[in-house]
């Protein structure tokens, strides 16, 4: 028999938790200092559930917080939507739920590229067992979760039990397709939608067992990128407007100034940083400096402003193990003065393609 907790009386009476908390402490105090959440015996439970009986039951309030971990049905009880499957549309509210369990969707393909990214998203593996994914049902009541103004509520699924990992919209790009197996054994185009975090935590989703082994950061080989790795999203018109198609310049850009660096006795490394459940990775790491890299395509403000985020964040990680690292973004040409500026005040070396080779302005 599960426990009686806040969230399971919360989600019965279809009411916040705040609600039941309220009514928890009016008749038995707060929690005592060694205990973080509340289990209820039976006559507790009934209790509350009295105070809870002239509120409505319909479900106009969130139960549920991130962290809790119900049964399925429970859910499904309260918000209406189908018990099986891994995306499922709430009759009741216009909540969108996400079922995921990549080791258990192996078999189908789902484990090959669902899972947390590095920048913090969440890549979802659309329904359809067996050919190509379309965009009906649960992948249409994706695509068009944004523009209809539904919530995407992502579980971490353990059959029978689902932990709530939070609130999630669709990014940008939206999706992107990739060939995995079928149930059939056939390969096939499936939809992989790109996620992003409202209010969530998502290192709650389940971890990939192979970076739940890198526990600290990892210095490897470094290898110009090519064009083969570029993920190029095909019959576009059937998707919102975006960037599309990864450009090649940024590629050719890291590419050169590798060689650049190795011409000098400096050559670049890989560096892979466990960081919340996910592994990040800069563009490239010149162990003999210390710089970690971030590369971008153009120098206009908003890739340099993107760039000087990214790069601070990946220093600020970096110096878990290295103190000494120094952030370092890498530019097709010199951007503006007062960028310059902005990038010097935040301690940030600037290289940029200089002719042949690359200046460096240190700040």
């Amino acid at each position: 028999m599960d426990p009686t907790t806040p969230a399971l009386l919360a989600l019965e009476a279809g009411v916040s938790q705040k609600r039941v908390r309220d009514i928890l402490r009016d008749l038995y105090g707060t929690l005592p200092a060694d205990t973080t959440r509340w289990a209820l015996d039976d006559l507790q439970a009934e209790e509350v559930r009295t105070r809870l009986a002239g509120i409505n039951g319909a479900p106009g309030e969130w139960a549920l917080e991130i962290g809790d971990t119900v049964r399925r049905r429970q859910l499904h009880r309260q918000y209406g939507g189908g018990q099986q499957g891994g995306i499922s549309r709430s009759s009741r509210t216009s909540d969108i739920f996400i079922f995921t369990n990549p080791a258990r969707g192996s078999r189908y393909g789902y484990d090959l590229h669902e899972g947390l990214q590095p920048d913090g998203s969440f890549a979802y593996t659309g329904e359809g067992q067996s050919g190509d994914q379309a965009f009906t049902r649960g992948n249409k009541a994706l695509l068009n979760a944004a523009d209809e103004g539904r919530t995407i509520r992502v579980f971490n699924a353990q059959p029978p039990y689902a932990t709530y990992v939070g609130a999630f919209t669709t990014g940008d790009p939206l999706c992107s397709f990739h060939e995995i197996p079928g149930a059939d054994g056939n390969r096939r185009r499936a939809i992989v939608f790109n996620l992003v975090p409202l209010d969530a935590n998502p290192t709650l989703l389940a971890p990939d067992p192979g970076r739940v082994r890198l526990l600290k950061p990892q210095v490897a080989r470094w290898d110009p990128p090519d064009a083969s790795d570029i993920n190029v999203i095909l019959d576009a018109t059937e998707l919102p407007p975006g960037d599309r198609i990864v450009s090649r310049q940024e590629f050719q850009l890291q590419a050169d100034f590798g060689m650049w660096l190795a011409a000098r006795g400096t050559p670049p490394s890989r560096l892979r940083i466990p960081v919340a459940g996910a592994i990040i990775e800069p563009d490239m790491y010149v162990q003999d400096e210390g710089w970690v890299v971030e590369a971008k395509k153009s120098t206009g403000r908003e890739y340099v402003r993107m760039a000087i985020g990214q790069v601070l964040d990946y220093t600020h990680n970096a110096r878990t193990f290295d103190d000494q690292v120094v952030p370092m973004i890498l530019l097709p040409g010199r951007p503006e003065a007062d960028l310059r500026e902005l990038t010097a005040n935040l301690g940030i070396t600037v290289a940029s393609r200089d002719g042949d080779g690359f200046e460096l302005v240190l700040p």
